[in-house]
C-alpha cells in the first residue's frame, strides 16, 4: 500500500544515525511482507571523500546496507496495530514504542550481483520483499534500481529482532 514514511518516522524506525542512515522515505509498505523506499544520493555523502576521488560512486556494501535498512523498517512496521494509516504516520505513532532497539542483524547475503554503478544525483529506488522463514531468521529478495535500470539484487537473510 501507497505511505509517507519520512525521515523522522524512520529515525524512530531504525537505532541508524547520520552518517550510516541509508534510507530518506519509504513509500510503500505492506508490514513485514514488502516495502519499496528510496535514497537520494548526494555529492555531500562522506563516503565519496574517498571512494573514488575524481569518479565518486557509491560502495557496493552500502547499497546492500540501504536495502537492509529497508527491509528493518518492513518487519518494524508490524509492531503498529494493523488499521494504522501509513498514509498519515508521524513520529508521534510511535510513542512508547522502541524499535530501533530491537532490530534484527544481517545474517548472509546470497546470489548478491551489482549491474551497474550509482553516482551522486542518482536516486536509487529500494525494494524488499519477504521470502521463506527458518526460525528466527528470514529470507529477503531485494533489489535496487536507478530509474528503470537494476542496479544491484540478491537475497538477503536477516534474524528477527533481540
Amino acid at each position: 500500500m501507497k505511505c509517507n514514511i519520512d525521515c523522522s518516522v524512520i529515525l524512530k524506525m531504525l537505532p541508524h544515525r547520520y552518517p550510516f542512515l541509508l534510507i530518506d522515505k519509504v513509500t510503500e509498505i505492506e508490514p513485514g511482507k514488502s516495502a519499496v523506499g528510496i535514497k537520494n544520493v548526494t555529492i555531500n555523502e562522506p563516503y565519496f571523500q574517498g571512494h573514488f576521488p575524481g569518479e565518486p560512486i557509491v560502495p557496493g556494501v552500502l547499497l546492500l546496507e540501504s536495502l537492509a535498512q529497508l527491509t528493518a523498517v518492513m518487519y518494524g512496521a508490524e509492531a503498529l496495530p494493523a488499521d494504522t494509516d501509513w498514509g498519515k504516520i508521524s513520529a508521534k505513532d510511535f510513542e512508547g514504542l522502541d524499535l530501533a532497539g530491537s532490530v534484527g542483524y544481517l545474517a548472509e547475503l546470497r546470489n548478491v550481483k551489482f549491474m551497474s554503478l550509482v553516482k551522486p544525483g542518482d536516486t536509487l529506488e529500494l525494494h524488499a520483499k519477504k521470502g521463506a522463514s527458518m526460525g528466527n531468521l528470514m529470507q529477503i529478495k531485494v533489489f535496487a534500481r536507478v530509474g528503470n535500470k537494476n542496479v544491484v539484487e540478491g537475497m538477503l537473510t536477516v534474524s528477527q529482532g533481540r
